[in-house]
């Protein structure tokens, strides 16, 4: 161990969107198979932790957009890898959490995986385990899908339920996408059910009536090498965009408003219900951030700029040593 931290530890962690995503059948443990390529945007979650005062519980506290919907109790998936790292390190001293949220909260762009990623490089610290990179990256999967990415960051395709990950090292050209938040949230395990009920009603009609999926995924690797945002834009796409669509059909009309002003391509991000604006460069995503906001389609509308790298610590001010 490098030794147990006496001050507080503050970490970073990306958000993620999917460029791809293609969702296979439930498996017998409940989750779908997936393909998926990952990419990291520069919207952060910051989480702070330090050992509380003798007498004292734990604590965790949230600020930020969307605070009051997240959780503070254990299902809190910040205070889950406080937990795991802890039991790890046999310590049993009560921590404060402090979660700063700068992803849309439920909006399918892995807000609460993002704290878990930077509460374990945090948490790592605090307590002098020394974790690899690779070490953080096999506790995150047993906390969650989505988790080992946000502690890598970059671009990377993801199988198994996505925690499978293998970096795409030659997609690094820089990507703008317009982020538009919707009000209100949606819960990924209900809308991986209504896709599992869409298909389902469709092949029962028989016909062509099945519901479209995703096909391969290596026409998009390949062109991620290149630098036609254009070409990026024309292969990507969400098989959960469907049942996000059928459980909030309004989104449709934001979708609309981004492809009218200009967006490359426009699709839910994830499960939704936030809407993500592909867009040729920082120019163009201005503008259409623009358009979207004027009509009145969303409740917040960011430019946002990817890959980043993942989860990180933040090094404390100088007046703060």
């Amino acid at each position: 161990m490098a030794g147990v931290s006496v001050s507080p530890v503050t970490a970073v962690a990306p958000a993620k969107i999917n460029l791809h995503l293609g969702v296979g059948d439930a498996r017998a443990d409940g989750f779908h198979e997936l393909v998926t390529v990952y990419r990291s945007l520069d919207l952060w979650e910051e989480v702070t932790i330090g050992f509380a005062l003798e007498g004292d519980d734990d604590e965790v506290a949230v600020s930020g957009p969307g605070a009051s919907e997240v959780p503070t109790d254990r299902s809190n998936l910040a205070a889950r890898a406080v937990d795991l790292l802890r039991a790890e390190a046999g310590v049993d001293r009560p921590v404060a959490i402090h979660i700063v949220k700068g992803i849309p909260v439920a909006g399918g762009m892995a807000g609460g995986s993002a704290d878990a990623a930077a509460a374990l490089v945090a948490t790592d610290r605090l307590l002098g385990l020394g974790l690899s990179r690779a070490d953080l990256e096999e506790r995150a999967a047993r906390l969650g899908s989505d988790i080992p990415f946000c502690v890598r960051g970059g671009t990377a395709l993801g199988t198994g339920r996505g925690e499978e990950l293998a970096t795409l090292l030659h997609a690094r050209a820089e990507q703008y996408v317009v982020v538009a938040t919707a009000q209100g949230g949606l819960s990924t395990p209900t809308v991986y059910a209504e896709l599992d009920r869409l298909r389902e009603a469709r092949a029962a009609e028989g016909g062509d009536r099945a519901l479209p999926r995703m096909g391969p995924v290596e026409p998009l690797v390949e062109a991620l090498a290149g630098d036609d945002p254009g070409a990026v834009a024309a292969l990507l796409g969400n098989d959960l965009q469907a049942a996000a669509l059928s459980l909030r059909p309004e989104l449709r009309r934001t979708l609309r408003a981004g492809e009218e002003a200009g967006a490359l391509h426009a699709m839910v991000s994830g499960s939704g219900p936030t809407c993500l604006f592909f867009c040729s460069d920082r120019d163009a995503a201005i503008a259409v951030a623009a358009e979207i906001s004027e009509r009145g389609v969303a409740r917040e509308v960011r430019v946002a700029r990817g890959p980043v790298g993942g989860a990180r610590l933040l090094e404390p001010r100088p007046e703060e040593r």
